[in-house]
């Protein structure tokens, strides 16, 4: 039987907001340079999909496949390949049991996937299985542990202890980017090549969209009603971290970076 693990961030706009910022170009760039127009490819865990719909692009016109375990937000995923004008197909499955045929898909894709599962090996051989001889498989993963920000703002050291605490109380591991390599070579893979890439939030304009969205997400979020249930945090302290976020966002020296591993495996 699958272990499950619960989704951390939940669904909620502010979450929809920040991963429908991601591209390929800022989310994927270690696997552009091996894509080639022709290719299948299944992109596992694919949110709203405007990382899906980059990739359909460049691979036009192979077969895109996109993989999510909540069918509501598949709909988004069908609306921004329909705007895009991105054939996808759209697959409502578990991560870990995908029921796509074996050998199936030149690429495998997942983005920040492997951190919320319950058992990132079975995961990613079942990404294996279902990779094409002389195909790839790719994930990229944050690592909140490594994430680091300036100016010191106490609260935001209280948000990542908190999110550590309910991320690994609901089966995942939000240091996953370090674990990458490790969790490849588990799952069988012997031709890894990994790397780490990031993402800078120190514009002004980068600052208020990002400090404000993780504010909204932290008072308003699953992430939210976990840390109220849970018992690990009351609204006052949420409402404190919040106002850290925003603290943070107004900084006019303020700057964070968001560490990610990414791995490129072939079977």
């Amino acid at each position: 039987m699958t272990r499950t693990a619960e989704y951390t961030h939940g669904h909620h706009e502010s979450v929809l907001r920040a991963h429908s910022w991601r591209t390929a170009a800022n989310s994927a760039g270690y696997l552009l340079e091996h894509l080639r127009p022709g290719m299948s490819l299944l992109d596992i865990g694919c949110g709203p999909g405007t990382i899906t719909a980059d990739l359909a692009r460049l691979v036009a016109p192979g077969r895109v496949t996109a993989v999510e375990n909540a069918p509501g937000v598949l709909e988004t995923t069908r609306q921004e390949a329909r705007q895009a004008r991105q054939p996808v197909g759209l697959v409502a499955t578990d991560a870990h049991v995908l029921g796509l045929a074996s050998d199936a898909f030149d690429v495998v894709h997942a983005h920040q996937v492997l951190q919320h599962v319950a058992d990132p090996v079975r995961v990613l051989r079942e990404m294996r299985r279902v990779c094409a001889p002389g195909g790839v498989v790719a994930a990229r993963d944050s690592d909140y542990g490594a994430f680091t920000w300036f100016p010191a703002v106490p609260e935001l050291d209280e948000w990542l202890a908190l999110y550590q605490r309910l991320a690994r109380g609901n089966g995942g591991e939000p240091d996953a980017g370090r674990r990458l390599l490790s969790w490849c070579l588990q799952a069988g893979f012997r031709d890894v090549t990994p790397s780490s890439s990031t993402w800078c939030f120190a514009t002004v304009e980068d600052r208020e969209w990002w400090g404000h969205l993780w504010a909204d997400r932290v008072t308003g979020s699953r992430f939210a009603e976990q840390a109220l249930s849970s018992g690990l945090a009351q609204r006052a302290d949420l409402e404190r971290i919040a106002d850290g976020w925003r603290t943070w966002a107004a900084a006019p020296d303020g700057w964070m970076s968001i560490l990610h591993g990414e791995v490129l495996a072939r079977p």
